[in-house]
């Protein structure tokens, strides 16, 4: 880009006009000729991903990268040299080492994929700076550090993205398109949650990244080191966004409609414990420790609209992953879990159908046209879709589609669901991060946005 961010802030005025003009032309600039200069802030294993897939593009120049780990910057620096790339800038002297980063003057944008705790404070940091902010999920973790978000994205005039790629798994913008062109009627109810056993990935013995093992924190290596702690403290769903991202955008959260309230409950804490003591021994000091997060934390949450929605937070216990996806409308629903759909007057009376004709009917145009270039990208080709939106957006110096409005609505459910839980599941209104805005907000054109 040849503009200065730094004396550049892009009006309200000026974004509806770029907007109006389509993505393919901003700032009188073609997209086609824009290279978006890129660093990372945080290369462990969730930025190596980002950075090797930014590597592949021919619209990118990553320029910088940072992390207080010389292991990781060696291993990036690898990554760099055999894609052919001139060397980064390095930045890794303490923790706040990234900010000299985000004063580089080549800058464009940063991708933030750092533990929970920094991914607020840094995303704050990279707006002020007037660097396009792409934050890794969730994006906060307490209600101050979501309007931290939001009032600084206003103040700034700078760009947010969440990087939730889930809503970009084949089959969640195929189910999109179904709610879109109304296949399941009137939306009524939606179900999702992140139900995954991470318990080898919460503990190792500082040997390999999800070797297993009975450590966590300085002993241990790669998430044990910090999002264990999480579980050890904290009594809420602590990772809502990937189940709750893709329902967001198939209820259009923020844009027409939002989250009113919600209600949580903990079951009693007994995954990580047993786990301890099988592995390690029930003597084990980590073995004694008292678990503050249930294994099972149940959240339902009233919309303007008057749609429900249970999202299930189920990290600890044995199980498959699954994100638990139904979507029930007036006409019908689909299941992820038996991959199933059911429409009155189509499918057999009372009978499920196989998901996949539906899926392949409904697949997104995103897939249909860049689907060949999301093989191998990571996490099944959403990855590429994730960067690419906002790879583009950054480019573009536009709103990407799902912005900072998003981040704390969806960030939001872990200190809503804390205090809930802590008051035997008291209700706790959502605040209004759009400030009443996504009233008039139309709903992000997924459909037509084949970059």
């Amino acid at each position: 880009m040849n503009f200065k961010r730094r004396e550049f802030v892009l009006s309200t005025g000026l974004a509806v006009v770029g907007l109006a003009l389509g993505p393919s032309r901003v700032l009188g600039k073609s997209a086609s000729e824009s290279k978006l200069r890129l660093g990372f802030i945080g290369v462990g294993l969730r930025g190596t991903w980002h950075l090797e897939n930014a590597l592949k593009r021919n619209d990118v120049d990553v320029i910088a990268i940072c992390d207080i780990n010389p292991e990781r910057l060696a291993i990036c620096r690898q990554h760099i040299a055999a894609a052919g790339h001139r060397k980064a800038r390095e930045f890794g002297a303490g923790d706040f080492d990234y900010r000299n980063l985000l004063e580089l003057k080549n800058l464009d944008a940063v991708i933030i994929s750092t533990p929970w705790l920094w991914h607020t404070p840094m995303a704050v940091d990279a707006m002020k700076a007037g660097i396009y902010a792409g934050v890794e999920v969730s994006a906060a973790t307490t209600l101050e550090e979501c309007w931290d978000l939001v009032n600084t994205h206003e103040e700034t005039g700078t760009h947010l993205m969440i990087l939730e790629n889930v809503n970009y798994r084949r089959d969640v913008l195929a189910v999109l398109n179904m709610v879109r062109q109304g296949v399941f009627g009137e939306m009524i109810h939606y179900r999702c949650g992140y139900q995954h056993d991470l318990r080898a990935v919460k503990f190792n013995n500082g040997q390999q990244p999800y070797g297993g093992g009975v450590e966590f924190g300085d002993k241990a290596m790669s998430e044990a080191r910090w999002r264990t702690q999480h579980s050890l403290k904290r009594n809420a769903d602590l990772y809502p966004t990937h189940g709750l991202g893709p329902v967001a955008a198939w209820s259009d959260i923020n844009r027409g409609n939002r989250f009113v309230s919600l209600t949580s409950h903990a079951t009693k804490s007994r995954g990580l414990r047993n786990y301890l003591a099988r592995e390690g021994g029930s003597d084990h000091p980590n073995a004694q420790l008292n678990w503050k997060l249930g294994d099972v934390i149940t959240t339902t949450i009233d919309t303007a609209n008057g749609e429900t929605i249970i999202v299930t937070h189920d990290t600890n216990l044995p199980r498959p992953y699954s994100l638990g996806f139904r979507v029930q409308g007036s006409k019908g629903l689909w299941e992820v879990d038996g991959n199933r759909v059911y429409v009155e007057g189509i499918s057999e009376s009372h009978k499920w159908d196989d998901a996949d004709p539906w899926l392949k009917k409904y697949d997104h145009p995103l897939w249909q046209k860049l689907g060949d270039d999301a093989e191998g990208a990571g996490h099944g080709g959403m990855d590429f879709f994730v960067l690419n939106a906002f790879v583009e957006s950054a480019k573009r110096n536009m709103a990407p589609p799902m912005d900072a409005f998003d981040a704390a609505a969806w960030s939001a459910v872990t200190p809503l669901s804390e205090t809930s839980i802590a008051n035997n599941g008291e209700v706790q209104d959502f605040p209004d991060f759009t400030r009443a805005k996504w009233i008039n907000r139309q709903p992000y054109d997924w459909i037509k946005s084949t970059w």
